[in-house]
């Protein structure tokens, strides 16, 4: 199972691009930026990510899309919820959950406990911001949890 889909991970991409240039960029340039990436996609990303606030575009010839707020603001779970629906763990997490969506939701006796093991990822989601991710590799990535990545090693190492 993949948390994150394709749109998610292509947009991250996008936004990290757009980090590092304040100035701006057009799909076009973003999409040649990285091989594999169609501008049609790009464009795609772009326009849902101007529809939900995160970019705003700018037609014309110097016309292109730019950050709205800086990437220290905005979380990995509000990206994720901007493209994909509501981030839930399990059927029964989805606040329109009812008996359709499982047979035993009235009946489950892991339900609640899976509410709070949802409510855990969420946070987790929610207190990483896409300035962390977006960090150059050559700086260690630590977050609230204490975990550093190690360059040249493959695995993540506590302190």
């Amino acid at each position: 199972m993949t948390l994150l889909t394709r749109k998610v991970d292509y947009a991250l991409l996008i936004l990290s691009y757009l980090h590092e240039r304040p100035e701006g960029a057009s799909a076009r340039e973003i999409a040649a930026g990285f091989d594999g990436l169609s501008r049609a996609f790009a464009a795609n990303i772009l326009k849902e990510l101007c529809q939900r606030g995160v970019v705003a575009s700018h037609r014309g010839v110097k016309g292109g899309y730019l950050l709205l707020r800086p990437a220290e603001e905005i979380s990995l779970l509000e990206l994720m919820e901007a493209l994909d629906d509501t981030v839930h763990l399990a059927e029964c997490n989805k606040s329109s959950a009812k008996s359709d969506d499982c047979l035993f939701l009235n009946v489950c006796p892991v339900k609640g406990p899976m509410s709070i093991v949802h409510q855990r990822v969420r946070a987790a989601l929610e207190n990483v911001k896409l300035a962390e991710l977006f960090r150059p590799a050559a700086q260690p990535r630590t977050g609230q949890f204490g975990l550093e990545l190690v360059p040249g090693e493959p695995q993540l190492a506590v302190r």
